[in-house]
This record gives C-alpha cells, structure tokens and sequence, in this order.
C-alpha cells in the first residue's frame, strides 16, 4: 500500500495477509453493525412525520413570529433564577470537588487502595447522571423550586470539576514538592506551598468553564419543575403560546451568549 515519507513521496509497504483480512473484518463489522442500527431506528420512526416536519416547522415559526416583546417584563426574575442556579450550583459543586481531587490523584490521596478508588467512583457516578435527571429525582424528593435545580446543578458538577482537577495534580512539577519538603515543612505545608500555587490557574479554568456549561444546563431545568427560565417556557409551550416561546429562547440565547463572552474574558485573562 502506498504511504508517505518524511519528504512527502509515496513509497511502498507490504501488508502482510493476516493484517489485511483483520481491516476487512474490522470494516465489515462496522458495516454490519450501521446496518443493523438503521433498520432499528427505521423500525421505530413513522417517517410520514418526518416527511411532514418542515410544513410543521415552517407553521410553528410563522406562529412564533413575531414575538410577544410584552411578556419579557415577566421574564426578569426567571432569569435571574436561572444564572443564581447555575452560580451558586457551581460554587458548591467546587466547594466538594476540591477534596474529592486531591483524594483521587494518585501523588496526594492517603491511600491508593481504598480511599483513591472511592473518590473516584464518587467522580464517575456524578458525571454519569444527567442533570435534567438528578433535578427530576430531587424536585420529587425535596420539592420544586430553585434550590432542587441549585443541587441538581452542584451533583452534577461534582465529578467534572474533579476529574480535570485532579488531572492536574497529578501533572504537577514534584522538584518543588520535593524542595519543600526538604525543609522539613508538614503535609499540610507542602499543599499548600508547594501543590495548591500550581494549580491555581487550573482550577480557576475549570470554575469558569463550568459555569459557563452550568448556564446552558440550569435553563431547561424548569421544565421538570427545578425553577429557573424553565418553568415560562415549559408553560408557555403547553399552552401552545409560540410568540412566547420565541420570546424566552431568545432571552436564553442572550444569557448564554453573554455567560460565554464572560467564560472567554476571564480564561483569557488567567491563561
């Protein structure tokens, strides 16, 4: 088969018959496994809606502009509600990632036998749930409103902000762990002098970029009862009221765009 050198001229290679029957295998299975797939999820569709969606669509926009400027009076509160979930929902979630890191890396945990694997299934059960699926458990066992969508947020938050953390201690410089504790400075010390200063940049990336995620997240929240700009749009679609709903994700589009803006000034400045 032809391959490239350093210099960009197509050389020769021979591929042996075992190698070549293993990639058709491989691309066979694949093509096996698409197929299969497709008849599955082509069993399952009543494609005489799809074939029907853009009519749909094109009527469900028409309906929807232009929109109902006057209800945006009504939308100040939920929006507010929304960035405090995501706010304070990411605060938390830093507050109980920041232990569970440093139990989970390998040069800081007090044990890589038992507390280590611990953490990190608490890293992986939290990153596994969705957080529409924790705000729907919670609203069912501590009620609706904000402070379900708040821990909803924070639970999901929990693993993400500590596995990139404790990625990062784990990839620290150990010359100046190891010249601190030279001096005969306690564990304590040594985190905090000689661990904690180098991934300040790192955590500081990571609180800003979840926050940025959290915004988007805390938005579809409401519809599952958690609060936020959720609970207008989840109304407003059941009552078939489309100028509103055009209405309400243009205000998420501006909260997002502008919780991006911010995610990108503040990591520029601590890159």
């Amino acid at each position: 088969m032809p391959i490239n050198d350093r210099n960009g001229v197509k050389v020769w290679q021979v591929r042996d018959r075992n190698n070549q029957l293993i990639r058709w295998a491989m691309w066979m299975a694949a093509g096996i496994i698409f197929y299969v797939s497709w008849m599955k999820i082509s069993d399952q569709t009543t494609w005489f809606f799809v074939y029907d969606a853009p009519r749909i669509a094109a009527d469900i926009g028409g309906r929807a502009l232009p929109p109902r400027w006057g209800y945006i009076s009504q939308l100040g509160k939920p929006i507010w509600d929304t960035l405090n979930i995501a706010t304070l929902g990411t605060v938390f979630a830093l507050m109980m990632a920041v232990p569970i890191a440093f139990l989970a890396a390998r040069n800081t945990t007090p044990s890589k036998l038992f507390i280590r694997p611990i953490a990190l299934l608490v890293i992986v059960s939290t990153r596994s749930i969705n957080s529409l699926i924790w705000a729907l458990l919670l609203v069912s066992i501590i009620g609706p409103g904000v402070f379900a969508g708040m821990i909803a947020i924070s639970i999901r938050s929990i693993g993400f902000c500590a596995k990139l953390l404790y990625e990062a201690i784990e990839e620290i410089d150990e010359t100046q762990v190891e010249a601190i504790t030279a001096t005969g400075a306690t564990r304590w010390q040594v985190m905090v002098y000689g661990i904690v200063p180098q991934i300040l940049p790192a955590f500081a990336g990571i609180a800003v970029f979840r926050w940025d995620i959290n915004i988007r997240e805390s938005t579809v929240l409401g519809l599952v009862g958690a609060g936020g700009i959720g609970l207008q749009l989840q109304s407003s679609l059941n009552t078939l009221a489309w100028p509103q709903v055009s209405l309400i994700l243009a205000v998420i589009l501006v909260a997002v765009v502008i919780g991006e803006f911010i995610s990108a000034k503040v990591r520029g400045a601590i890159i």
